[in-house]
């Protein structure tokens, strides 16, 4: 796989962990050093300067940093789903995903099992942002046209305390391992 549309958006058992080992070869051209000769032709250049390699090329370096963060969330909250650490989602084996900034589907996770439906947001975020992200999230899941049986958060483990918003909405906490 050579590019972000190589990447699977139909994820379950059989192609997981490959999709994830893709996407991390897709992060190994990303430089790791990035200099300027100021302080604001660096921030000019992290806010702006196109990032010019991996997954999301053509965004500037922020932007490809908050879509990568949030598409680990999904490939690796997905994983934990498929490999059984929610007993109470077990049903569900195969998983719609959109990665990036897409907006194909009505949810950035949507899986179908048994006349059930599991519809779910995610997002990688600071603690500091945590609760502003969650509410826009909680407020598109509640809305949906989707009527779901299972309404979850995928967020990063390191972004709050909670396992539980309320009776409705389940929050998986993902720890990226790269």
């Amino acid at each position: 796989m050579k590019t972000i549309s190589d990447i699977p958006r139909n994820l379950n058992k059989d192609n997981i962990n490959e999709t994830i080992e893709a996407y991390k070869l897709l992060l190994a051209d990303i430089p790791l050093k990035i200099e300027e000769s100021n302080l604001l032709a660096l921030l000019n250049r992290l806010k702006r300067g196109q990032i010019g390699s991996g997954p999301w090329k053509n965004v500037s370096i922020f932007e490809a940093a908050n879509r990568i963060m949030t598409d680990l969330v999904i490939l690796f909250g997905v994983k934990k789903i498929i490999n059984g650490e929610y007993p109470d989602l077990n049903i569900f084996t195969d998983f719609e995903v959109e990665l990036g900034n897409e907006n194909r589907n009505d949810h950035d996770i949507i899986s179908y099992a048994n006349d059930k439906v599991l519809i779910a947001e995610a997002f990688n975020v600071a603690p500091s942002f945590f609760n502003v992200k969650k509410s826009k999230s909680v407020k598109k899941l509640l809305t949906s046209k989707l009527t779901a049986d299972h309404l979850i958060l995928f967020c990063n483990a390191d972004s709050h305390d909670r396992t539980k918003l309320n009776d409705n909405i389940e929050i998986i906490k993902v720890d990226i391992v790269l």
